[in-house]
């Protein structure tokens, strides 16, 4: 896979978070290549429709060689939000949206291809045939290399795939929230070779006080010690450690945890470990 197995997750650099400066956003970028985070996670609606513009001054400043990092962005959210005309939250997954979505996120993002273009999330209303089109004619024009969904159930990627091979799915996934090792949707990615990432890779861990994160907190009090490591680093070797060779996108901005979490990669937990892990956040031992 050329994508970096850590991802920077974008969403958090702009407005909905950190709200970086272009300075501090070239510094931040500069910081992740150096580490060897070389893929950018982004989505048309991030900051109210305001990251890929940020992001994208930046990136045209940083002297970054566009061969060297790859770009990933996703659509078909639209917001009720000032800047669009929408009386409601919905998905739109026509043709004429998709292709204008992805030449939007060009332009704002000052790059002349995404290397991978994921559907957000899936929609009832959804026609393989018409975004087959859409994915048919942004490919072969160049502007997308790799096309795959966010947030897809093994059953809705086989009804996109009846057009079009979906080569990605990015779905939430951490020890706290682990519903999708369980409901096919990591084994499907293992079985069709496509590549898995999960958002969110902390879970509820550090944002919420819980029984089951009280129980963890204990595990990974002593698993710090162990393997001199930190807990969200434990935390990101837990889900590395499944055969889907997940890649966690890190939302983090603050440069020390991007090193950390890529530093992660290196952990390679014990078995047991991880099973003592998951008995603690279900609060029962496997069946």
């Amino acid at each position: 896979m050329k994508y970096s197995r850590i991802i920077a997750g974008t969403m958090t650099w702009g407005k909905w978070g950190k709200q970086l400066s272009t300075a501090e956003m070239i510094e931040l970028m500069n910081h992740c290549v150096e580490n060897n985070i070389t893929t950018f996670d982004h989505a048309d609606i991030y900051g109210d429709y305001t990251n890929e513009e940020d992001f994208g001054k930046a990136f045209a400043k940083s002297g970054i060689d566009r061969d060297n990092i790859q770009l990933i962005s996703k659509c078909g959210i639209q917001f009720n939000v000032k800047e669009r005309s929408n009386r409601v939250k919905h998905y739109d997954y026509n043709k004429d949206y998709i292709i204008k979505s992805v030449e939007r996120s060009l332009k704002m993002l000052q790059t002349d291809y995404l290397d991978l273009l994921l559907l957000h999330r899936p929609s009832p209303l959804m026609d393989p045939s018409e975004i087959a089109e859409a994915i048919d004619q942004l490919k072969s024009e160049g502007k997308i290399k790799q096309f795959g969904v966010s947030n897809f159930s093994p059953s809705q990627i086989q009804l996109i795939e009846k057009n079009n091979k979906v080569e990605a799915n990015q779905v939430e996934f951490s020890l706290t929230s682990n519903g999708v090792m369980n409901d096919g949707s990591l084994d499907d990615c293992i079985a069709n070779d496509r590549l898995a990432m999960s958002w969110s890779p902390l879970g509820s861990y550090f944002r919420e006080e819980s029984k089951a994160n009280f129980r963890v907190k204990e595990v990974l009090t002593k698993l710090t010690k162990k393997y001199d490591a930190t807990e969200d680093q434990l935390l990101l070797a837990w889900i590395l450690k499944h055969p889907s060779k997940i890649h966690p996108v890190v939302g983090t901005a603050t440069p020390q945890r991007l090193k950390l979490a890529m530093d992660a990669v290196a952990i390679a937990m014990d078995l047991q470990d991880w099973f003592i892990l998951l008995e603690a956040n279900e609060g029962h031992e496997v069946a």
